[in-house]
């Protein structure tokens, strides 16, 4: 008994130090999450562990989804790449039934706490670079000759083009936008918020609002805008006539107040639109090479519609489908960067509805819970990102996959004993 209770505390330290290292470093979260699998693997009680695994629907559909890709190499002439698209997804067959096993409801809010910490440092370390205090490091971009073209003039001597120190912007925005929800979720929606925590809150969804638009992650930026209309439905408790006039006024006054005040934001949105309305001129754009990958890939699914062409060939017949169709943009890539078009791709419809079924069961179990918000937090994640693997497949990057995977695991977790 003493035993388990020191395990316990072992499992809750090391769960707050990896919701804190979460989007600040791939090698720190590894090794915590190594030391976890270790202990979990070693530390016995597996009857009760499966027991606990095997009653959630939600990780056995995730469970399910996974062993399709084993399934699907069955019929892949490319197994390395089939190999490493597991590896890939290991997160949802090891990590997340490990974490939905150790997690506690009472440490929800040091977890959460942690990584809101660690988001409010890369936030600082964000506007550091952006003011040109500090040095550039890592992923972060200062705009060399080309992209010096696309920035007003007089903005050029406070330009760093992705203050985003820890990660790329395709993670940093869209981790962003779950933080900036949280804390907004506590301003709106939490009634016994003190008045301290409600002016700190209140700071950094201010902060952490514009720190969404100085950086570059448009996919992230359309999750934030999709965050809102969700909030503003969970705080009129889902008042449609209230819900849709808030929708109207403050959508695009944030919209338009970021599109007039961020250059950065301003090229991005130009950008996109020029791109679609000129995708002949602009296939090697972001965009216009999104569109080339859209349209690969369907041509490979309208194909292979039900079993899709297997876990490892789809940078072969992506291949073979860019060349029929004289795409030379859109040749070569193992990432169409849309989630449900790459398990079409892979796995026809057959994985096509196992995926969205992990995300039915969460949205299912959100409702049932008595804690408001476990159960708008519940809903809000699933449903952001299935907005945003349209811009590509984000539960197979690192930064973005843990954090599901993490927030997961407490969030649809009954706490039953067994």
């Amino acid at each position: 008994m003493r035993n388990q209770i020191f395990l316990n505390k072992v499992y809750q330290l090391l769960l707050v130090f990896l919701a804190f290292l979460i989007p600040l470093t791939v090698f720190g979260a590894n090794l915590i999450i190594v030391l976890i699998v270790l202990i979990w693997l070693f530390s016995g009680n597996y009857k009760l562990k499966y027991h606990k695994i095997m009653s959630s629907k939600f990780i056995v559909a995730s469970g399910i989804f996974y062993l399709l890709h084993i399934v699907g190499l069955i019929w892949t002439s490319d197994l390395q790449w089939g190999f490493e698209i597991l590896h890939k997804m290991w997160y949802f067959i090891l990590l997340l039934p490990i974490l939905y096993t150790i997690v506690e409801k009472k440490y929800i809010k040091y977890y959460v706490s942690s990584f809101l910490l660690a988001i409010s440092f890369t936030e600082v370390v964000s506007y550091l670079l952006w003011f040109e205090l500090i040095e550039p490091f890592k992923v972060v971009r200062i705009p060399d000759t080309l992209n010096l073209m696309i920035y007003r003039a007089g903005d050029l001597a406070h330009m760093t083009s992705n203050p985003t120190p820890f990660m790329s912007h395709v993670s940093y925005n869209p981790i962003l936008t779950i933080a900036i929800y949280i804390v907004y979720h506590e301003i709106f929606l939490n009634k016994k918020l003190d008045r301290v925590k409600f002016f700190i809150y209140s700071f950094f969804a201010i902060t952490m609002t514009i720190n969404m638009f100085i950086t570059g992650g448009r996919a992230g930026q359309v999750m934030y805008f999709a965050m809102l209309v969700i909030l503003i439905f969970q705080f009129f408790n889902s008042d449609k006539i209230k819900s849709l006039l808030a929708i109207m006024i403050l959508i695009p006054g944030i919209f338009f107040a970021a599109y007039h005040s961020s250059d950065l934001f301003q090229t991005r949105v130009d950008n996109a639109i020029e791109n679609v309305k000129d995708y002949e001129l602009n296939k090697n754009s972001s965009v216009g090479k999104r569109i080339s990958y859209a349209k690969n890939s369907w041509d490979i699914i309208l194909k292979n519609p039900l079993i899709g062409v297997g876990t490892g060939d789809f940078p072969i017949e992506f291949q073979k489908a860019a060349i029929l169709n004289d795409n030379y943009y859109g040749t070569i890539t193992s990432n169409p960067h849309n989630m449900y078009n790459l398990i079409l791709v892979q796995l026809g419809l057959l994985g096509f509805i196992s995926f969205l079924s992990i995300f039915y069961y969460q949205i299912k179990q959100s409702f049932l819970s008595p804690s408001g918000f476990i159960r708008d937090f519940g809903i809000t994640l699933p449903l952001l990102f299935l907005v945003i693997m349209f811009a590509e497949s984000y539960l197979f990057g690192h930064y973005t996959s843990l954090l599901y995977v993490f927030f997961s695991s407490f969030t649809y977790n009954d706490f039953k004993e067994y």
